[in-house]
């Protein structure tokens, strides 16, 4: 298969694309390189893949030194016509969009910035796939669609009418846009709504990687709520192998509705099944550095959640997912790779 990766410089397309093609897929990876975070270490990812960062320029393709089977091309989603341009030279086989303008509390600083690349430049690959026979669209959704839900675990058919963030807002947006491509032009597709994914090569702006950040400096760190949240931290390498599962299965549309619709048309959640609390969290980080961190406690931030926990049996019956990563093995490996790459003592 050819695959296009959205989002390949970023946390969760670059450990995506190191596996797709460890197994032989040819890959075509793109992202805009944006400074949400540090751009050094979305330049770090790409040179990890072979790809040298004085080679790349705007929308000119550049192939990895170490793989000749990938090939990366600095885009936005939002350019339409080099967008349009991208499908119509690769004939991609599957998309696997992971791009997106990521992070909750920015989504109400910088609220723009969602709508030109969750939304329109969402629109721009669902075009592509429309135009040019794409077989399998996975695309990333986020547990925050299921906003302030009461119930748990969260399922699939749960309500999810009631997003507390632009960020949420836009994700389940996506979903709406994938279905109506999948009912009018039969595009399969996948929604993945994650749950808060961590490990090595992870989002500086992630709580985790904060913590860590703070604690090795001596510094306190912010606990929001007091601590009196959970979520359902799911590994990496768990991640990665649920989304191939899913590229490797594109969903076949009903003879007869279900749930009003017949279209090659599916959501699953992805995370760990297991929340954990805030706390508890941190004390595995303090454990692992070895360090107790002073904590200043305060209160819940606007579009934040009291917990996330994922119902993930629809991905476990159907594609055998089954997350296995615990969360002392998953900090263990982020600890490791951060004072390698950090170059901590």
């Amino acid at each position: 298969m050819k695959i296009l990766v959205t989002g390949s410089a970023g946390f969760i397309g670059f450990h995506l694309v190191k596996k797709l093609l460890n197994r032989g897929n040819e890959i075509v990876g793109i992202d805009n390189i944006n400074a949400y975070y540090d751009v050094n270490l979305k330049y770090s990812r790409l040179e990890d893949t072979g790809i040298k960062r004085e080679e790349i320029a705007y929308n000119m393709p550049v192939t990895s030194h170490t793989n000749e089977k990938y090939t990366f091309i600095k885009l936005d989603l939002s350019d339409r016509a080099n967008m349009t341009a991208l499908f119509a030279n690769y004939q991609f086989d599957a998309v696997c969009n992971l791009a997106a303008q990521a992070g909750v509390r920015y989504s109400i600083e910088n609220p723009n910035a969602y709508i030109d690349s969750n939304i329109v430049g969402f629109a721009n690959i669902l075009e592509g796939c429309r135009h040019n026979n794409i077989k399998n669209l996975v695309y990333a959704s986020s547990s925050s669609v299921y906003g302030l839900n009461k119930k748990v675990p969260f399922s699939t058919e749960d309500n999810v009418d009631h997003p507390i963030s632009l960020y949420a807002a836009t994700k389940k947006s996506n979903e709406l846009m994938a279905h109506t491509y999948s009912h009018l032009y039969g595009i399969p597709t996948t929604g993945l709504r994650f749950f808060t994914v961590y490990g090595p090569w992870g989002r500086p702006d992630m709580a985790y990687f904060l913590f860590t950040k703070a604690i090795l400096s001596g510094k306190p760190i912010k606990v929001f709520n007091e601590g009196n949240m959970s979520r359902d931290f799911t590994y990496i390498a768990d991640i990665v192998e649920g989304i191939i599962k899913v590229i490797d299965n594109p969903p076949v549309g009903a003879e007869k509705a279900t749930s009003l619709s017949t279209a090659p048309y599916k959501v699953y959640n992805i995370g760990n099944n297991a929340p954990v609390n805030l706390l508890e969290f941190i004390e595995t980080i303090e454990g692992a550095i070895g360090q107790v961190a002073e904590k200043i406690m305060m209160p819940m931030q606007p579009g934040d959640v009291y917990t996330t926990y994922a119902d993930v049996q629809d991905l476990v019956n159907n594609l055998g997912y089954q997350p296995k990563t615990t969360i002392q093995e998953g900090i263990g490996d982020f600890m490791k790779w951060y004072m390698k790459f950090y170059k901590q003592d």
